[in-house]
């Protein structure tokens, strides 16, 4: 063992390459494992950190031969010497390239939840990965990065093999590796703790990380003497903050309460994403529906974050979530300025209805009907400013194209109207 895990290789990564912190790098992390040590070094360069995402074109018949890639922005690597010699026809290489590019498109979608990709033209990038066995993927990032414009592109990996280590130099300006072992078979030989890591745990990542003008922690909200777990998230100039309040058997990693969070981000609101219960109480269905639970504990972090940051406070929810934002919006002392509901149960907030004093929007999907009648009862019961924006063709989890980003910008033009002064 070299290393005990992903996060112990990307901080010692990270402090091997402090000297390019003056190139006001961007950092690039291979998916999956790639990602939690990119992780640690965009935090010790304080960098933003994003993913690269490629797809190597394989050879029809031949896949595992790579006749070269592809990555976003219509970026495509060909070699042409081994297009020749491996007889592929021009009909299949556009084939492969058709198919690939599907799958690369999906999974940068998926991976980044709505995040804008960062720029690479003239910046220095650090492509990083937790290890290289037959540098494949590696050299096609690389190529890929250069492609995009990248001014300056440095390989930075835990380990990799010595002759692997070498073969690569001609392919980046810089490469940076803790070890190369004479004897090498395996990346995770040299971890002790290298299991999968998975595609919330990238989201997770991604949306934590430092980021252009974004200032982004972990924090620990103290909810009435219990600790939960945060994400908060504030861009530079923030003119207010949302609290999300996650619905029944989702988390603060939900990819979709994120999606819409890095939307607030990228029109200035900053956002605190954390879990409304602690592990031990998940477990136990009923908490999960416990609403005077869930709106005390939203309470409670939301007079937390006014302690921490002197920014006016909306609140989002989603499913049960949005019926505990508005019990705590209804309390005298809420602190809460606005309120977004998406795909929400308010009906569950029952009597408290009636004093909530914030603007109100519910969002729901189009084809989620009973929900809808649902949302409508509930609004008679407000007495606020409110609005009922029905999404077309939307199912419950606006899973379908375009449906969720429509959610974002409706949520962002709520939240900027009640939360920041006009002008």
């Amino acid at each position: 063992m070299l290393f005990t895990d992903r996060t112990d290789a990307g901080r010692r990564l990270g402090e091997a390459l402090r000297h390019l912190e003056r190139r006001d790098p961007v950092v690039l992390g291979l998916p999956r494992g790639g990602v939690p040590v990119a992780y640690e070094v965009a935090r010790i360069l304080d960098a933003p950190l994003d993913v690269i995402v490629v797809r190597k074109l394989g050879v029809p018949h031949h896949p595992e031969l790579g006749f070269g890639a592809i990555g976003e922005g219509g970026v495509r690597v060909i070699s042409d010497e081994i297009v020749r010699h491996a007889g592929v026809r021009e009909a299949e290489v556009s084939s492969v390239e058709r198919a690939e590019e599907t799958e690369l498109l999906r999974r940068a979608g998926a991976y980044r939840a709505g995040r804008t990709r960062i720029p690479l033209r003239g910046r220095a990038v650090v492509v990083v990965d937790d290890g290289v066995a037959t540098g494949a993927t590696a050299r096609a990032a690389c190529q890929v990065v250069r492609a995009q414009g990248a001014a300056y592109v440095a390989l930075a990996v835990p380990v990799a093999s010595s002759d692997v280590a070498a073969r690569l130099g001609g392919d980046v300006d810089e490469i940076v590796c803790l070890s190369t072992p004479a004897l090498f078979s395996a990346v995770g030989e040299w971890y002790g703790d290298f299991s999968q890591t998975s595609d919330e745990e990238v989201v997770a990542l991604l949306s934590r990380a430092p980021a252009d003008g974004v200032t982004a922690e972990s924090v620990e909200v103290d909810a009435g003497g219990v600790p939960l777990t945060g994400d908060l998230v504030l861009p530079s100039g923030a003119g207010a903050v949302v609290v999300f309040a996650h619905g029944s058997g989702s988390s603060r990693l939900s990819p979709r309460n994120r999606a819409v969070a890095t939307a607030l981000n990228r029109a200035g609101l900053g956002t605190l994403l954390f879990d409304l219960l602690t592990p031990g109480e998940e477990v136990y269905r009923a908490n999960v529906f416990d609403i005077g639970l869930l709106s005390a504990r939203l309470s409670d972090t939301t007079r937390w974050l006014r302690n921490r940051v002197a920014l006016p406070v909306g609140s989002f929810g989603a499913s049960t979530g949005a019926a505990a934002a508005l019990r705590a919006a209804a309390a005298p002392d809420s602190g809460i300025g606005a309120v977004v509901s998406r795909g929400g149960r308010p009906d569950l907030a029952g009597v408290d209805l009636s004093g909530v004093r914030a603007p109100t929007l519910l969002i729901v999907g189009g084809e989620d009907t009973t929900v809808i009648d649902l949302n409508r009862q509930a609004r008679a019961a407000l007495f606020c400013e409110n609005r009922l924006e029905i999404v077309p063709g939307a199912t419950h989890l606006f899973e379908e194209p375009g449906a969720l980003d429509l959610v974002a910008d409706l949520a962002r033009n709520w939240f900027t109207a009640h939360l920041l002064p006009p002008g």
